[in-house]
């Protein structure tokens, strides 16, 4: 059962809303505010319903800006535009809410993290996957009891107990306004605050008001377009642009039946935009629309010339775009900076995009995220890893949409599994293990059996299958032997590494420490600095519990090896592994020194999957200093941290037994009501304060 909610727009609101002031960029929406924040206290799903370009999004992010302090933990947005495989919804959901999915059973995890969470989860654009979204959103309510969904869809989800509100064009000026009635409607107030941009100094007055009103009516106060048409100020006054828009439209209602509906008037408004570029930015409007994730000047001249368009003019042609607002304004990310497009208008082009461009544009793209996968990989042992990470993150989506191309044609499966391999490591750290075998499985579905693509494929879906909990033994047994069919090295000592791991996860201690070493043999063999490390890794934190010295040796080879290449990522992953070891042979003094040293690293970089280990730790060695009521603090500072993660050192091997000991001593030590309060207090201290706590010397 759904009810859908409506009201006429320039219904009276209430006083408090009134007084609300616009938030920089956005306009008006006060009474669509008003009622969903009045539908939000009645229902746990709503749903923004509007054609393209009416303002669903914006309307959407400015309530997730507003309302936070509703809601204890807060409000996430989780974007669905660039999403275009139904499997990856239930992934972009954990993303969003920093949940690394470290269980096959996504859809589990995520309702055992949401189980009792007063939250507000926002679905933007889910019409392109309306019918998983419909599925996720009603196992999500089902199966919890304070989560409340506000989507974003041009049509219903169809849940029941939905609630739909229409998101309406901006009010229009009405017939008779006067010039300060004109200027007050939403519309206008719209189209003045863009214009002004483009003319500074432009307001409404008695010379031009009918003018615009008859703009905003023309162009049904739909938002998008109102913005493409203010561009058109830059060359023309406001009559001949009335004019210009008159024409253009009055031809399009002669060729159908009666007036224009709303998504014929937007797409009239971006067809005329588009005929208004040059030649070249229309090119690049079309090659751009294949990044959803937006694109920096770099990657854009790398990818989109050729057919007509020279590698120098893309810059020019881009701040064009620019000024015709149909790229976004430059925005900062890391050391560079990204334009994107609206969903609405990246649809657009791709539209138009020919055929044979299509093609070749398709290569270049597939190839220059193929390098850059390469070049971003922190499976290294080597400088710069936490800066690689952050380039891939805004990437991501374009990525993805490489995987899909090189997925959509067989004989690009080869290039498209190695893509996903080559991630592995970013899909581990990162938190996307779900997303990451979701790519390897396509590809192996795609891939001949007698490949060294398929071996190193086999391969990285068995270590993220592990580290989810899943058994890795018959992606091990495959690569096994299908690396030994094609007498390929480097896939041989891989596959080797893989058979090391399932056998430690069988509990096959000293056959999988020896594959281990036979794997690291190879790799030195070959030169593979960076699969030594890894080796090296897997093998002393296996070890820690079962074989503390020789855990101890190979964290310390691995720390030595990474101070040698300055790979600090990789350094800080080796002292934990240090750490455990210590742990084990009761060095209390050298397991808090590692652990405070990676606490602090793993802070700096926002590492959520390595920070609640170490202060776990932590808590460990207080409890055995007889500093029960830090211990418990520790606890429970890690047992947010774990949540945020949806993961728990019960969980973990290696962890298990001391998380188990340090609770049972310090709960009995302090007795129970003591030992309550400090762990409450512990997770009441939030992440900064928790690592300065974590830091303090023992």
């Amino acid at each position: 059962m759904k009810d859908t909610i409506w009201s006429p727009p320039d219904a009276e609101e209430p006083a408090a809303d009134r007084r609300q002031a616009d938030a920089p960029g956005f306009v008006g929406r006060r009474h669509e505010i008003a009622q969903v924040r009045r539908l939000l206290a009645k229902t746990r799903l709503l749903t923004l319903t509007g054609v393209g370009g009416v303002g669903k999004t914006r309307l959407a992010r400015r309530v997730s800006e507003i309302l936070p302090r509703r809601y204890r933990e807060g409000v996430r947005l989780v974007e669905l535009a660039t999403i275009d495989d139904e499997d990856l919804l239930a992934p972009a959901v954990a993303a969003s809410l920093g949940i690394h999915d470290r269980t096959p059973d996504l859809e589990a995890q995520l309702i055992e993290h949401l189980a009792d969470k007063q939250l507000l989860l926002v679905l933007d654009n889910c019409e392109h996957l309306l019918g998983a979204c419909a599925r996720l959103v009603e196992q999500l309510l089902y199966g919890t009891s304070r989560l409340q969904i506000l989507a974003t869809s041009r049509q219903s989800l169809g849940v029941y107990g939905e609630r739909v509100l229409p998101v309406p064009s901006l009010p229009i000026p009405r017939p008779g306004d006067r010039t300060r009635d004109i200027a007050r409607r939403d519309a206008v107030r719209l189209f003045t605050e863009r214009a002004a941009t483009i003319r500074p100094g432009f307001h409404v007055d008695a010379a031009n008001a009918r003018a615009v009103a008859r703009l905003a009516r023309r162009l049904d106060g739909i938002p998008l377009a109102i913005e493409l048409a203010a561009v058109r100020l830059r060359t023309t006054s406001v009559e001949d642009l009335v004019n210009e828009l008159d024409e253009r439209l009055d031809a399009l209602a002669e060729a159908g039946p009666g007036r224009l509906a709303r998504h014929q008037t937007l797409r009239a408004t971006m067809e005329w935009s588009f005929g208004l570029c040059s030649a070249g930015e229309r090119r690049l409007w079309e090659r751009l629309s294949m990044f959803p994730g937006g694109v920096d000047v770099e990657t854009a001249e790398a990818v989109c010339p050729g057919q007509g368009l020279a590698r120098e003019d893309v810059l020019d042609l881009m701040m064009g775009l620019v000024d015709k607002s149909i790229l976004g304004v430059a925005e900062p990310h890391g050391a560079g900076a990204r334009h994107r497009m609206l969903e609405t208008i990246r649809a657009y082009g791709r539209e138009q995009l020919p055929a044979a461009h299509a093609e070749a544009l398709r290569e270049r793209y597939i190839e220059h995220y193929r390098q850059l996968v390469e070049q971003v990989r922190v499976d290294r042992v080597e400088p710069g890893q936490i800066d690689r990470m952050r380039k891939l993150e805004p990437e991501l989506p374009n990525v993805r949409v490489a995987l899909d191309l090189c997925f959509g044609r067989p004989g690009d499966a080869a290039a498209g599994l190695e893509i996903a391999a080559e991630l592995w490591a970013n899909w581990l750290v990162a938190g996307g293990l779900s997303e990451g075998r979701y790519w390897l499985k396509r590809g192996l579905a795609l891939v001949p059996r007698s490949s060294v693509a398929r071996a190193m494929g086999l391969w990285a879906d068995g270590l993220l299958a592990h580290y989810q909990g899943d058994a890795a033994a018959a992606d091990a047994r495959e690569c096994l032997a299908l690396a030994r069919q094609l007498s390929d090295e480097r896939a041989l000592a891989f596959a080797v590494q893989l058979a090391g791991v399932a056998a430690l996860s069988e509990g096959d201690v000293e056959g999988g420490l020896a594959l281990l070493e036979e794997a690291r043999a190879r790799h030195w063999a070959r030169g593979d600095v960076h699969a030594v490390g890894v080796t090296l890794y897997v093998a002393g934190l296996f070890a820690a519990t079962m074989r503390p010295d020789r855990a101890a040796e190979y964290g310390e080879e691995l720390v030595t090896l990474c101070e040698r290449r300055n790979a600090t990522l990789f350094r800080a992953y080796a002292l934990y592994a240090v750490g455990m070891a210590r742990w084990e042979q009761g060095d209390l003094q050298q397991t808090e020194a590692r652990m405070r040293e990676v606490a602090a690293f793993w802070g700096a970089a926002n590492d959520r999957w390595g920070l609640p280990q170490s202060l776990e730790v932590l808590a460990w060695t207080a409890a055995a200093r007889g500093r029960y009521e830090r211990a418990a603090r520790l606890l429970g500072a890690a047992h947010v941290l774990w949540e945020a993660v949806a993961a728990s050192p019960a969980r973990m091997r290696y962890q298990a037994r001391s998380h188990q000991e340090c609770a049972e001593r310090a709960r009995r030590e302090l007795g129970a009501q003591a030992f309550t309060a400090a762990f409450r207090d512990g997770t009441r201290l939030g992440l900064s304060r928790a690592i300065a706590y974590a830091l303090e010397e023992p």
